[in-house]
């Protein structure tokens, strides 16, 4: 993965943000509308989220150190966690304390209509930041469907923000959908509804991000592509005979360590099979450039 592949659609996302943040604060205060309130947080937290993605992506490419032989790549998976957390809790939390307030303590939207028309142009920008997150997945996904990719890939940078966006979208329509019934009604408990519902959104997106990001950060084994492919190696070599074992582990991502045992023809010197497993690595290598590290054990073949 380039450098620009991993950090191009969070500084698109991060200027969105900003832009919207803007537009929804002063939309807030025009119209008061709590609503607008949640998404101007949301929004706000939006970008300082980006920011810490960006700052895991710098240091999960620190260099390997005495402390950290195998790395820093997990860095990426744990400031995905914090921002999931702070999803969670700057902003469904906060919604939905804030639509409860309002519901029971209602204040009057006025100039409804400026709401609708700044959340329908941060819809546009949202849509096609989510739009642009749904193309980059589709890219990587290897022909999976986007359900599967989002359980299985390893990119927690690229589904954060994907989950932060389509949870932004969400709740923009939520939220000019209860603009317009407040309008129409005068009632502006519909506002506060809004609100909620934004707040729900968030939570649940939330939890489906620490669920995912979790299982990076403790240690979740590579791809199944990664897999089969040194199976495929394994086969396709004429001096070892068995794939006795195999774990692979994602350290973060495009970092991959890779933990073999193997059997080799018994006839092969101490030399000779230095050489194997020399060819073995080159050539797993040339295959999948993410493996780092590889650690070789060979053991006697399986007697049939």
């Amino acid at each position: 993965m380039s450098s620009n592949d991993s950090t191009s659609h969070i500084l698109q996302s991060l200027l969105v943000n900003l832009l919207i943040a803007c537009a929804k604060g002063i939309g807030a205060f025009v119209t008061g509308s709590g609503a607008m309130l949640a998404e101007t947080i949301h929004s706000s937290a939006d970008c300082t989220n980006q920011v810490l993605l960006l700052l895991g992506v710098k240091r999960s490419r620190k260099p390997a150190s005495v402390h950290h032989p195998l790395g820093y790549g997990r860095d990426m998976y744990f400031w995905s966690f914090i921002v999931a957390l702070l999803l969670f809790s700057g902003g469904g939390v906060f919604s939905i304390y804030e639509g409860v307030h309002k519901f029971y303590s209602p204040e009057p939207v006025e100039y409804a209509l400026v709401g609708i028309g700044i959340m329908v142009f941060a819809l546009a920008l949202e849509g096609y930041a989510t739009l642009s997150n749904i193309k980059e997945m589709r890219r990587r996904s290897a022909g999976l469907s986007l359900f599967k990719y989002l359980q299985q890939t390893k990119d927690s940078d690229l589904v954060v923000v994907f989950g932060e966006n389509s949870a932004a979208t969400c709740g923009l329509l939520f939220a000019i959908v209860a603009q317009v019934l407040a309008g129409i009604t005068g009632d502006s408990r519909w506002d506060a509804l809004g609100c909620l519902c934004i707040g729900v959104v968030l939570v649940g997106v939330a939890i489906f991000l620490s669920i995912e990001v979790k299982s990076l950060l403790i240690g979740e084994s590579a791809s199944e592509n990664i897999n089969n492919t040194v199976k495929q190696i394994v086969d396709e070599h004429p001096s070892i005979t068995d794939l006795l074992h195999l774990i692979s582990v994602q350290q973060g991502p495009g970092q991959v360590m890779l933990l073999v045992k193997l059997g080799f023809t018994p006839s092969l010197g101490a030399g000779a099979l230095s050489d194997v497993i020399n060819d073995f690595e080159r050539i797993l290598r040339e295959r999948l450039p993410e493996v780092r590290w590889c650690f070789v054990e060979p053991d006697r073949p399986r007697v049939a």
